[in-house]
């Protein structure tokens, strides 16, 4: 089982910055696609950006392009999400997880993955 520990969340102006942490465990974290996703209240939730297992690719949706950076750090089994620039739209619970692929159009679990509890996101305006 690939489980995942999100940190890193909290409280900021608008225009504020935060980097989100994700610590993975379990034997199928090295070499996996990895996925930030975020849910607002009231909201579905929604994936914002995947890095491929190398980290050589990623991407993003429009909405955060420009202003959010994925990274990794593979011996440490680390995934991070830079958030700049961020607006009171950015307010949500942050997840991230073990995806099949990084296609930022469809983005699913792998099976043997599981949420986190996830890092809270909040933006004043």
């Amino acid at each position: 089982q690939a489980s995942v520990a999100e940190s890193g969340g909290g409280l900021v102006q608008t225009g504020g910055s935060l980097r989100l942490s994700c610590a993975g465990s379990g034997r199928t974290y090295n070499g996996s696609a990895m996925a930030w996703f975020r849910q607002a209240p009231g909201k579905e939730r929604e994936g914002i950006s995947c890095i491929t297992g190398s980290g050589g690719f990623a991407d993003y949706v429009d909405s955060v392009k420009g202003r959010f950076t994925i990274s990794r750090d593979n011996p440490k089994q680390m995934v991070y999400l830079d958030m700049n620039d961020l607006k009171p739209e950015d307010t949500a619970m942050y997840y991230c997880a073990v995806i099949y692929q990084c296609n930022i159009k469809k983005m699913t679990l792998r099976p043997d993955s599981s949420w986190g509890q996830g890092t809270q996101v909040t933006v004043s305006s």
